[in-house]
């Protein structure tokens, strides 16, 4: 029956009364803030349509939010805005099965030997319920996402990227973020911070932020080292990936990866040159060839000797920065180590460490005066080891381990296909960049590096799905 139609019947018009009446009553009793209800709810009511016919719009939004949760908190107060992923993650999961209610959901695409050991890691974490070190079960809430959003997003990657056109909107849409993040970076570096950035650095932030008066530029991210690691991170994967593109996707790409790059000088995070360092070189160890590999070295020594042995734009404050990060005998390195040396002596009777949540800087608004809240972690390896102990940190070493050089095998010895080689290698090199940088930063467990790992480390796994999609794709263009 059409639209008109439907109008003639009386209960179409009652219909159309009752909905001009209730949208009138909105308006009348909220004015301004009725206005923004209204559009609130067509725009839900659009969205959550769309979700639930379309899931993985669902974690495509997971994505987004994942890079400005964190900053939208220095502006909104009070709100739990940090479930928001959670939420996220769970209707995208209700959508996934209403969207295939008349049928059984397969669920076997998420069967791998990466989800086991997800599933054993999560065992693990909630185990730290019950850690005789745990003195509060608040800290543990705080820190649930070190291992429900890794079994849980890892599932939702192998479910719903499972298509090279899906994998290519999962780059666009970090792609964007990179962007926006360091566009945001570069404000606050000519321009200043804000009014809320400021609040946010006069109550604290300033102490790491501000350096003989020169701002560390942080975006909208938690802070400035979280900023520096995950934009080399996406200059490593976005830099590399362009080499599977053609025309204007490729500019884009491109773009994005120099851009990246151009967004960790800013940061003034010295720690996060490691990710381009270790990335360049694994991608250059992936490609198997000797000539690249030469090529390669001989480029990543000269920036190593930029940085070690000259003072060539040594009156830039980025340059300057980074380059103490090859200094040895750099103070922080010093204090670092000497935090290293007093948890190895509390951590030696504490197997299971002290508890999820408990330690470092974060604990001090659960536990202000507990030892581990006052003693500073600062790497993420370092933050396991105090948290879930010697048998946790043995074990996410393990997972990082197998899950990347099983990739790099696949991709060396397994995968044919050219494009799908550069794509997954992109991936590969910017985990491996990651995972070095994160010895001297907490970086692969802070928004939103998390959720790109944990996606990044499901399709790594599951290289064969992308290469036969292109070798499906290629028939169909043969054959027609």
């Amino acid at each position: 029956m059409s639209g008109s139609a439907n109008l003639v019947n009386p209960k179409g018009i009652l219909f159309l009364f009752v909905g001009f009446v209730f949208v009138g009553l909105i308006l009348a009793k909220l004015q301004v803030a009725g206005v923004g209800l209204l559009f609130a709810l067509i725009f839900g009511s659009v969205y959550f349509f769309l979700l639930f016919k379309n899931p993985t719009i669902g974690f495509y939004t997971a994505i987004g939010l994942n890079f400005v949760i964190l900053g939208i908190g220095r502006y909104v107060q009070g709100l739990p805005l940090g479930f928001a992923i959670d939420g996220i993650m769970v209707i995208t999961f209700l959508a996934i099965i209403f969207s295939r209610f008349r049928e059984r959901v397969d669920w076997s695409p998420a069967n791998k030997d990466i989800t086991i050991l997800a599933a054993i890691w999560l065992g693990y974490c909630i185990f730290q319920i019950a850690n005789p070190e745990a003195r509060m079960i608040e800290p543990w809430i705080a820190g649930r996402g070190i291992g429900f959003y890794f079994f849980f997003f890892l599932i939702l990657t192998f479910m719903l990227i499972d298509t090279n056109k899906k994998l290519d909107t999962f780059l666009y849409v970090w792609g964007t973020f990179s962007l926006l993040a360091t566009l945001k970076g570069t404000i606050q570096m000519l321009f200043g911070v804000d009014y809320a950035e400021q609040a946010w650095l006069d109550n604290g932030g300033a102490e790491t932020h501000v350096l003989f008066g020169k701002l560390r530029v942080f975006s909208f991210f938690s802070d400035a080292g979280q900023f520096g690691g995950n934009q080399g991170y996406a200059g490593v994967v976005f830099i590399i990936y362009s080499m599977a593109k053609k025309g204007l996707t490729k500019v884009f790409f491109l773009t994005v990866g120099i851009l990246g790059l151009y967004g960790m000088m800013i940061s003034g995070t010295r720690g996060s040159i490691a990710v381009p360092f270790a990335g360049f070189m694994t991608f250059f160890v992936l490609r198997k060839n000797v000539k690249v590999l030469s090529v390669g070295v001989i480029f990543v020594a000269i920036v190593f000797v930029f940085f070690k042995y000259t003072l060539i734009a040594n009156g830039n404050d980025q340059v300057r920065r980074m380059r103490s990060a090859f200094d040895p005998n750099e103070p922080s390195l010093k204090v670092r180590l000497d935090n290293q040396k007093i948890l190895k002596g509390y951590l030696a009777s504490r197997p299971f460490g002290g508890g999820i949540g408990h330690a470092g800087d974060k604990a001090q608004r659960f536990l202000p005066h507990a030892f581990l809240s006052n003693v500073a972690t600062d790497s993420w390896y370092v933050l396991i080891w105090a948290e879930l102990g010697i048998i946790g940190l043995t074990f996410h070493l393990i997972v990082l381990f197998y899950v990347i050089g099983k990739a790099s095998f696949k991709v060396m010895f397994v995968i044919r296909d050219p494009i799908t080689k550069f794509k997954m290698s992109a991936l590969i090199s910017g985990m491996a960049g990651i995972m070095l940088a994160s010895y001297g930063n907490a970086i692969l467990g802070g928004m939103p590096t998390a959720l790109l790992i944990y996606a990044s480390m499901a399709i790594m796994s599951n290289p064969e799905i992308f290469e036969e999609d292109l070798n499906n794709k290629k028939t169909e263009l043969i054959s027609a």
